[in-house]
């Protein structure tokens, strides 16, 4: 059985790319090109050490990113997105209002919806599910 793409697996992917590029190029870029100064600022609210820390941030948001645009393990790789968001928004910018912390708020809407909803059947890498649920062969 062959499988179409809907308007909604393209705006799965219109959201898995522009989601997954922000982050990219808002966070996890700039953390890797400027490591040092990154890791001697960034938070530690759980005392893990700021090299856990900063690698786990990088990790989220430079290597999950492309995994997600390409539709690979997007559901898990939407999660570390999400993790380093709450950590951000429940410990270390707790007393950021809605408005200062509009965008972290979006990011869990964009990556929350992304881990529920799954790819899309336009994607790279993995087996895509029938409309029905069962896996294509």
């Amino acid at each position: 059985m062959k499988l179409r793409a809907t308007t909604a697996d393209f705006g799965l992917l219109y959201l898995r790319v522009t989601a997954s590029l922000l982050v990219l190029v808002v966070h996890g870029l700039p953390k890797a090109m400027h490591y040092a100064s990154q890791a001697a600022a960034i938070e530690d609210p759980f005392h893990l050490g700021r090299t856990v820390s900063i690698t786990f941030a990088i990790f989220a948001e430079v290597i999950c990113p492309p995994l997600m645009i390409l539709g690979i393990a997007t559901r898990l790789a939407a999660l570390p997105i999400l993790i380093v968001t709450v950590v951000a928004l429940a410990f270390v910018h707790r007393d950021w209002s809605l408005a200062e912390g509009q965008f972290a708020w979006m990011l869990l809407i964009l990556f929350g919806t992304i881990a529920l909803a799954g790819p899309g059947q336009i994607r790279f890498g993995g087996r895509a599910e029938q409309r029905d649920g069962t896996a294509r062969q």
